[in-house]
């Protein structure tokens, strides 16, 4: 499957999964292990206001995506870049040489919302995300299907194994010229 990418010198990786799922700490691990550049979308959207306000029932911001993916545009051309976040369906297709989804235990993925303050609505949606596959499901929606890949994400170990599998990857990635 040939890349839109040729100018790219180095893979877009989109690491994507419900909140608790290890994103973040998992994005981290693989940026120091490659010299890839983490962005997390959370706090991009934060930082450059990227929004159209608070969501009190959802107790997050409302996204606004036409600018996030303005942002981001420059950036994703030149590749090089883990993006972390916990929506897929709204980056360009051609954006990504990989679409990882993280998956957790719902018992683990429980305790780890609960213990970052999730509660209520915010707790439950989360977890029935989770065990109906929902981010799954959308990546393979939005990506081609060979690009996307699950992977457990339930203790250090994983982590650790899904940093180093990846970093892997993307040492052997080249570019279709």
């Amino acid at each position: 499957m040939a890349h839109n990418s040729s100018s790219r010198r180095r893979p877009n990786i989109l690491i994507t999964g419900t909140p608790g799922t290890g994103k973040t700490t998992t994005s981290s691990a693989l940026a120091e292990a490659t010299q890839l550049r983490h962005v997390n979308v959370g706090e991009l959207v934060k930082e450059k206001k990227l929004h159209d306000g608070w969501d009190d029932t959802l107790d997050c911001y409302i996204i606004n995506e036409d600018l996030v993916c303005d942002e981001l545009e420059d950036m994703m051309e030149a590749g090089g870049n883990i993006v972390d976040h916990h929506g897929c369906d709204f980056f360009p297709e051609r954006w990504f040489d990989r679409v990882v989804v993280l998956q957790t235990d719902n018992t683990v993925l429980y305790d780890r919302l609960s213990r970052r303050g999730y509660t209520g609505q915010k707790l439950t949606n989360n977890i029935e995300c989770e065990i109906f596959q929902i981010l799954l499901e959308e990546a393979k929606d939005s990506y081609p299907e060979d690009i996307v890949v699950a992977l457990r994400s339930d203790s250090v170990e994983d982590i650790s194994k899904n940093v180093e599998m990846m970093s892997n990857w993307i040492s052997s990635w080249n570019p279709v010229s």
